[in-house]
């Protein structure tokens, strides 16, 4: 168990001198943090969103690695199970645009046929992105008092990574993929933020995880906070955020990335059912990646802080496992 802190007015995420500011460190149910890195090089700034709809998932990805962008956009049809994926990487990032504070100003990039608009507002947030054989045109609301998970992770003063997962937004607007519409409805349709900002070791490997339902969702997370004094592990119920601060035990078996998952800690039970998975290797000598992102259902139960156990069963999104040189 970690006892973190709990940050609730604004603060700079790093001191002058780029170094990780250690008032900085903890967790906060809104975003406070202002990611104020200086440097070159081990920098990393990215914006994922993740939508789920009874037809489709959609992955969207605005990254700046400092020496490379990398931007990409996927649809899963769950009924087909075709994917669609487009993805550039684009030389010192060129084009693209980051506000240092989640939730405000916007986010651009460009490169390779791929464009991605991302702005942001205290209502919420706007998405037009478009790519080969792909478009899509959403409106994610924040409805009033809804809280996310932002976490601090410090491996040490040079190297700190901050996270906000926002998980089980209201989504809706169209997709359009290889030719044919779709409308993404908001009773039915969920939205998930991973927005990252941080300076990184060269090689390093996460577990990640994310389940959204009516009601109800599910952060998770390893391997990549396991010894720091820092969790990204939080339940939603109604909007409002149950940290849990346990470093959690993932079993799954790496030959068979369908079979299901086991994560478990003092407040979590989980078993998460993939039914289907999504690969992405990039090697690019200096740059490498291995991405194994199952889609599927989760059953088993979380507490809240008062004890209460939550049921897990039905709520739809992914895990994964990556593994990084960058």
């Amino acid at each position: 168990m970690t006892h973190e802190k709990e940050i609730t007015e604004p603060i700079d995420l790093c001191l002058a001198n780029g170094r990780l500011r250690p008032a900085a460190v903890g967790w906060s149910r809104r975003p406070v943090h202002r990611a104020n890195l200086r440097g070159w090089g081990r920098n990393k700034r990215w914006e994922y969103w993740g939508i789920v709809t009874p037809r489709h998932i959609v992955g969207l990805v605005a990254s700046s690695l400092d020496y490379a962008g990398v931007h990409s956009l996927y649809v899963l049809d769950r009924t087909t199970n075709v994917e669609t994926d487009r993805s550039v990487v684009v030389p010192f990032a060129r084009g693209t645009v980051f506000p240092p504070v989640s939730g405000v100003g916007v986010v651009r990039a460009r490169g390779g046929g791929i464009s991605i608009d991302i702005d942001q507002a205290v209502t919420g947030t706007t998405i037009r992105a478009a790519a080969p054989d792909i478009e899509v045109d959403l409106v994610v609301a924040l409805p009033e008092g809804n809280e996310s998970l932002s976490v601090v992770v410090p491996w040490s003063t040079r190297r700190f990574q901050y996270t906000v997962k926002d998980v089980g937004r209201p989504v809706r607007g169209k997709l359009r993929v290889n030719g044919e519409d779709h409308v993404i409805a908001e009773a039915d349709s969920f939205a998930v933020l991973d927005h990252g900002r941080g300076r990184w070791p060269y090689a390093i490997r996460w577990n990640w995880a994310a389940g959204s339902g009516p009601g109800r969702a599910i952060q998770l997370g390893g391997r990549w906070t396991d010894r720091t004094g820092s969790t990204e592990n939080g339940l939603f119920v109604d909007g409002r955020l149950h940290k849990i601060g346990d470093d959690l035990r993932w079993e799954y078996d790496r030959a068979d990335w369908l079979r299901p998952w086991r994560i478990s800690g003092a407040r979590v039970a989980v078993r998460f059912h993939p039914f289907h998975e999504k690969v992405a290797r990039t090697n690019l000598g200096v740059l490498a990646n291995e991405t194994h992102q199952c889609f599927g259902h989760f059953t088993g139960w979380a507490t809240t802080d008062d004890g209460e156990r939550i049921d897990l069963d039905g709520l739809v999104g992914w895990a994964e496992e990556a593994r990084n040189r960058w």
